[in-house]
């Protein structure tokens, strides 16, 4: 099948993709749509017609990018147009990502410089039985730091007295954690996951530094590069036991960490009677006490 105009075709092969109503502008310019598997605002979707009549396509979330071409023939510019059109799509993306990224990073500045000493009587910090070591509180709610190994910071973690959980918009996240306390030239490195499992592992190991990851997913990145700054550290993930989900995502998440930075990897032990629901070393702490 041919058509007339390159975005026709452009427009067929978006709503082979559920995407519908983009105005579609053959400029050579990048231009961004909703993905229609996340939420209205998201622009996760990308286009850029490079030629009159080749248009290539993608999307950030999932990778996924295609050409496609007046005459959908066989064309031998196409390969080379879309590998092109994709690379500078992704160099686009990574500095209006480094814009927001440092915007944010000094928004977090002032916001941390500005925060104040946490009340201690704070239902966080009474509901899981930890000292507030280093956070501050920023209106109603716990504020953590979040910094690189340069020590600058990039971001900040909101804290609500529900235990509700945010991050500072556009804040750069990977590789970067919480530092709950510690030396800064250890000869031991303990990496968890959450805060307050970080500060249960800061009281029982206070001449460790302890830091926090965040989530799962940073466990790896934050590992790797705490080998590179402490080489001769010991170096332990201390992974969330998350026996009552499928998979245990924790303990898979701390075991490649650990493996990928040479590194040990430890869980709380559980015992005997101790709830499928305890899943972290706060967790197990708080249940040994009676707290939770």
């Amino acid at each position: 099948m041919s058509y007339q105009t390159i975005e026709q075709a452009l427009a067929e092969a978006l709503s082979a993709h559920d995407v519908a109503g983009v105005t579609i502008q053959a400029d050579g310019q990048i231009h961004r749509f909703d993905a229609p598997d996340k939420r209205p605002g998201n622009k996760a979707g990308w286009y850029v017609c490079p030629t009159g009549d080749i248009a290539v396509f993608g999307f950030w979330h999932t990778g996924h990018k295609a050409s496609v071409s007046i005459n959908r023939e066989n064309d031998p510019r196409a390969v080379e147009i879309a590998r092109k059109a994709a690379e500078r799509a992704r160099e686009e993306r990574r500095r209006e990502n480094q814009i927001k990224a440092d915007q944010a990073a000094r928004k977090a500045g002032e916001i941390w410089s500005h925060a104040r000493k946490p009340d201690r009587r704070h239902p966080y910090l009474i509901g899981k039985g930890v000292s507030p070591n280093r956070a501050r509180q920023h209106g109603p709610a716990l504020v953590l730091d979040i910094r690189g190994f340069d020590r600058e910071i990039h971001s900040l973690q909101f804290i609500q007295p529900d235990g509700r959980k945010t991050l500072l918009s556009n804040g750069s996240k990977k590789g970067n954690f919480i530092i709950v306390g510690g030396p800064g030239d250890p000869s031991q490195v303990l990496i968890c996951e959450g805060w307050a499992t970080g500060c249960t592992l800061l009281e029982a190991r206070p001449h460790a530094l302890v830091l926090a990851a965040i989530d799962a997913g940073n466990l790896r990145p934050v590992a790797m590069g705490a080998r590179k700054q402490w080489p001769n550290a010991e170096l332990v993930v201390c992974g969330d036991d998350d026996r009552g989900t499928s998979g245990n995502p924790g303990r898979r998440a701390a075991e490649k960490a650990a493996r990928a930075a040479g590194g040990t990897v430890a869980f709380p032990q559980w015992p005997e009677g101790a709830p499928q629901s305890l899943s972290d070393f706060n967790d197990l702490a708080n249940w040994q006490k009676g707290a939770a």
